[in-house]
């Protein structure tokens, strides 16, 4: 029998007005919302939820996780055994969903293997987005090997693998369509120098506008989209004047660049948090004087990166990046944005302008009639204390995934 819930007595949370509604029910039949209304009819076999006053508000969306770094080594997720890859993925997407996450866009890694697990319930976890593996060039932002070892890519055709490295256009035009051809819902560049890798400083600009102008190509001619790992004000001009959509991270934005890419459409994807996370963690983690100074560069151009993009109207998805043990500060992330916007702007983000990214516009990050049933009970008002967001899951006492009740303390 299909499952039912009636919500009522509750407050229902409007993510693109940022206001509240009372006096209305919301009806759950399987995995959508069947109907909003007041005073709902309902079946014997419905389950009533009496909201006693709390918030019912769209699931979560984090537009930037690699589910597949289950581990801060590297090396280790990529030369794990598929197997062995796929269950830490479910641990980490299950940590995800606990934490009211109910979508998450992969930016490198995950495979089509895994989006069929949720979709057919062989693993408790959000819907998942991806991108297939994130295309490189050698000594780029995904390409790990240390400047000594001439080996071809290694383990690129691992799950737990988040890159393939690939150069000149031609070769490009075949990664992409691959990657689609294995179901990638858009294709992932890393367009500019990481704090991960080892062999390229943040400036270096990755890949040549032919072979940037090949991928979008490509993703267009799917009618898919290009998302790109940027952080300097020269590699995010040249990826929106050259088709990309998403901008991933965009720390050294400029207002100029800013206006320029919210004039062509795009939409940002800061991730502050990992940078925070790896200057409390880095230490312990082992990281040396080269990268905390990668961080340092990324990490104080943050909240300023906010602001210009706001002022330039430059919609911004909400994104963590956070790798391996680094993950437990995931929701620290809402504590970061809350420095420079409003409650309202940050759950649009996670919410609305998050679904824009994920291509599931209406569907999911919206209480809405005919949704997808992803839904959060919040003790409280998160329009008014965003921090009811940011304890892990500890103000949600239930969270319902695609019709299913994933957490219950009412």
């Amino acid at each position: 029998m299909t499952p039912s819930y009636l919500f009522t007595n509750g407050r229902i949370l409007d993510a693109e007005a940022g206001t509240l509604h009372d006096g209305l029910d919301v009806l759950v039949n399987g995995p959508q919302i069947a109907a909003i209304g007041a005073a709902l009819a309902r079946s014997e076999a419905t389950e009533v939820i009496d909201l006693d006053g709390r918030t019912l508000m769209p699931g979560l969306i984090d537009c930037h996780v690699h589910v597949v770094a289950e581990t801060l080594d590297l090396w280790g997720n990529m030369i794990a055994p598929a197997s062995l890859s796929a269950l830490r993925s479910a641990r980490v997407m299950t940590e995800a969903l606990h934490r009211g996450f109910t979508t998450l866009r992969d930016l490198g890694g995950a495979d089509y293997g895994l989006v069929r697990a949720v979709n057919e319930g062989l693993l408790d976890g959000p819907r998942l987005v991806i991108c297939g593996k994130g295309l490189t060039t050698t000594g780029g932002h995904a390409d790990l090997r240390q400047r000594t070892d001439d080996r071809p890519g290694l383990f690129s055709d691992r799950l737990g693998s988040m890159g393939l490295i690939v150069d000149g256009v031609d070769n490009v035009r075949t990664a992409c369509r691959t990657m689609i051809k294995e179901g990638a819902h858009f294709i992932k560049v890393m367009a500019n120098g990481g704090v991960s890798s080892p062999n390229d400083p943040i400036h270096s600009i990755q890949y040549s506008r032919d072979e940037i102008a090949a991928m979008v190509e490509e993703a267009e001619n799917a009618g898919l989209y290009v998302a790109a790992h940027v952080y300097t004000d020269k590699a995010i001009r040249r990826c929106a004047e050259l088709g990309v959509h998403s901008l991933e991270h965009c720390n050294l934005i400029e207002p100029e660049t800013a206006r320029i890419a919210a004039e062509k459409g795009c939409i940002a994807v800061p991730t502050l948090v990992a940078y925070d996370a790896l200057a409390l963690e880095g230490e312990a983690l082992g990281l040396g004087a080269s990268e905390f100074a990668k961080i340092e560069i990324v990490r104080q151009g943050g909240l300023r990166s906010l602001e210009i993009m706001r002022d330039a109207g430059l919609p911004m998805a909400f994104g963590s990046d956070l790798l391996g043990q680094l993950r437990k500060y995931h929701c620290m992330e809402f504590e970061l944005l809350a420095k420079v916007l409003t409650p309202a702007e940050i759950i649009r983000s996670a919410t609305i302008i998050g679904a824009r990214l994920c291509r599931l516009d209406g569907q999911v990050g919206v209480v809405a009639e005919k949704a997808f049933a992803d839904l959060l009970v919040v003790d409280g008002n998160p329009l008014e204390d965003i921090a009811l967001l940011q304890d892990d899951g500890a103000h949600m006492p239930m969270i319902m995934a695609n019709g299913r009740v994933v957490k219950s303390a009412l």
